[in-house]
């Protein structure tokens, strides 16, 4: 039980890593229009 209880929490880790990495991406690629506008 114990060791099945490490993946889970792993697995979620991974999931939470990639989600971050996905959201950060979009950020950092988005602000240059963003910033325009906001300069505007």
């Amino acid at each position: 039980m114990k060791q099945n209880m490490l993946y889970v929490i792993i697995g979620a880790l991974v999931v939470v890593v990639i989600a971050l990495g996905v959201y950060v991406y979009r950020e950092q690629t988005r602000p240059k229009g963003v910033e325009l506008k906001i300069d505007d």
